[in-house]
């Protein structure tokens, strides 16, 4: 068995639900990401890829079943490498990390590009077959940008509650009020506008033309600089006429794709480049479907345990803020300091194209290491239905080493 590393990564900016990016089709979004890793380590062979494991959340339309391999094919790459789509909804593009890790340790390949994609803006509705020929009532289309969709009547009701009541229940089961809600959002939109004006994201975001004038996008179109808690307190309940989840402390509909390259040790000559970490651990979890945002805690726990490392040890943590109650969830039930997750902003200022988020917060926290020098981070994203994911990263780059 070898160890699997992170050469390099980048994502394109994530757009607002029909903003900048809705005229772009997913597989254009997968095909710019996958052009803008590659472009950082430019002495790859890109015939060299023994395989691509991708993320994607719909399929239902222009993600045309293995967006995959068709952004392979769109991004330029020698008809001979392969790919694959997974989807573990909004855990795609960690998962697929996750695989690709596996089959480098386990010698099936050497170099592996994983990555994940979604248009939220471009989902398409879809019309279930009808039981018997022309039938002579009427047919809903139902919609594929998120949530339960055409649910079998088997499933018990509790679980199949909707995304914001689901997280309505997790704040009144732990006590998390409106205001820490709204702080943590504020939060969210500072430490995000705050990074990119250093520059952070310089290195890992890749514009996107949004038109054939040459129009691009190159910063994430949800960021809001200058939040303040005033205004969001002033905002209605989104689920429940008394609920505290709001438009403000979620994360909104986004489109966006992202990608990491991973490779063995023995890979470094053909990159022509050090790896930045290694993929120490890994966490799968699963628990009652409503409870989906609770699920990061014990998948990180579990992946910590497989690094051998402790909470104490962490120095850096990317937790997708699929919603700001759970992300305040996990971190009091990790009793970590809050100082150290999603220092760069996290979903509910960037954004959660749902198959492309895994991707981004293991490259961000990739470079948080770098830039700190930390030893030790984690990345976590909670999945719809009652699971999550997590990876723990080791720095080997620089003070870390």
């Amino acid at each position: 068995m070898t160890d699997s590393y992170l050469y390099a990564a980048a994502r394109t900016p994530f757009g607002r639900f029909s903003g900048a990016l809705a005229g772009v089709r997913p597989d254009d979004l997968a095909a710019c990401a996958v052009r803008g890793v590659l472009a950082k380590v430019p002495a790859l062979d890109p015939g060299e890829i023994g395989d691509v494991v991708w993320g994607n959340a719909n399929g239902a339309g222009e993600d045309n079943r293995n967006v995959g391999r068709m952004a392979v094919l769109l991004a330029g790459l020698p008809t001979s490498v392969p790919a694959t789509t997974v989807n573990r909804l909004c855990g795609s593009s960690l998962d697929a990390a996750l695989i690709a890790s596996r089959t480098i340790e386990t010698g099936d390949a050497d170099i592996v590009l994983v990555g994940g994609v979604e248009s939220m803006s471009r989902a398409p509705w879809v019309l279930p077959k009808p039981d018997r020929a022309y039938p002579a009532d009427d047919l809903a289309a139902v919609s594929t940008t998120l949530g339960w969709r055409l649910v079998n009547e088997r499933m018990p009701k509790e679980w199949t509650v909707p995304l914001g009541e689901a997280n309505e229940q997790l704040g009144d089961r732990f006590d998390i009020p409106r205001q820490r809600q709204d702080e943590y959002a504020v939060r969210s939109h500072d430490l995000a506008d705050a990074a990119w004006t250093a520059g952070f994201y310089d290195d890992l975001v890749v514009p996107v033309a949004v038109n054939r004038k040459g129009d691009t996008l190159d910063r994430d179109e949800g960021i809001r600089p200058g939040s303040t808690v005033e205004p969001l307190a002033s905002l209605k309940p989104s689920f429940r006429p008394d609920g505290t989840i709001t438009a403000a402390n979620a994360s909104p509909l986004s489109d966006g794709a992202s990608a990491v390259l991973l490779g063995s040790e023995a890979a470094a000559h053909r990159f022509g480049a050090e790896p930045l970490a290694r993929i120490a651990g890994r966490g799968v979890f699963a628990l009652d479907p409503q409870m989906f945002g609770f699920a990061p805690v014990e998948a990180a726990n579990r992946a910590l345990k497989q690094a051998r490392i402790s909470w104490p040890q962490v120095g850096a943590v990317e937790l997708n803020e699929a919603f700001a109650v759970q992300a305040l969830a996990c971190v009091d039930a990790w009793d970590i300091d809050p100082g150290i997750v999603n220092t760069k902003g996290g979903a509910i200022a960037l954004g959660h194209p749902l198959g492309a988020s895994g991707g981004r917060l293991l490259g961000t926290l990739a470079h948080r290491l770098t830039e700190s020098g930390e030893r030790w981070g984690v990345a976590a994203i909670c999945i719809g239905v009652g699971q999550a994911l997590a990876v723990v990263l080791e720095n080997v780059a620089g003070a870390g080493r």
